[in-house]
């Protein structure tokens, strides 16, 4: 890697991406870890840590969630903007700019999610950060990349070395005596890229139940 996962990467990369505007057609949709977790559990409240353009916050507040969405990105920020207009659920979601390196929400959530995000230090790291912002008795949901020669990310792009994990790597990160780990895998998901093209992903997914 020759870059860091800075403000000003995540803003070129945002800019540049062509799913931020709804009039432009495509819209991927949230994935589908977030989608089960969204319609299965009771609806609490929620945070988004590096949310981009919204879809996974969107589809918690179409389900009833209070949800905050956080990112780096203030373009990635205006499209989930536009997004949530498009869909008729302005006002559903607090999006907040936040480096999350450094940033703390002051509170607690029943659910904490994070998917593909990448801030500024080292992955692990992050993933532990934003545990410590689920609530006692709450869930805490991971959507990561797993090593695959062939996967690619959902903008047809090799996801880089330094963002790649493993579930086991994660299940090592959360304390037993705090957690009750009820999901950790990787599977490959097809989806379809911005061009219409259908591109392969290898998630590392990770759910866990905050004990104490």
């Amino acid at each position: 890697m020759t870059h860091s996962f800075d403000k000003d990467y995540w803003e070129q990369h945002w800019h540049e991406a062509p799913d931020t505007d709804p009039a432009a057609g495509h819209q991927p949709p949230a994935n589908p870890y977030v989608a089960r977790l969204a319609a299965e559990l009771p609806a609490g409240s929620a945070l988004d840590a590096g949310c981009g353009t919204g879809a996974e916050a969107l589809e918690l507040a179409a389900h009833g969630w209070t949800v905050v969405g956080a990112d780096v990105s203030a373009s990635a920020l205006a499209a989930a903007s536009r997004r949530a207009e498009a869909q008729t659920l302005s006002g559903s979601v607090d999006w907040i700019e936040a480096d999350l390196v450094s940033w703390e929400p002051g509170r607690r959530f029943d659910l904490v999610t994070t998917n593909y995000a990448h801030p500024a230090m080292p992955q692990l790291a992050f993933y532990t950060r934003v545990a410590e912002w689920v609530a006692p008795g709450g869930t805490l949901l991971i959507v990561g990349h797993a090593h695959d020669d062939e996967a690619t990310t959902a903008h047809g792009h090799h996801p880089p070395a330094d963002t790649i994990v493993t579930a086991e790597s994660i299940r090592a990160l959360l304390d037993p005596a705090t957690w009750s780990i009820t999901v950790a895998e990787e599977h490959p998901r097809s989806m379809t890229a911005p061009d219409g093209s259908q591109v392969t992903l290898r998630d590392v997914v990770v759910q866990a139940t905050r004990q104490r």
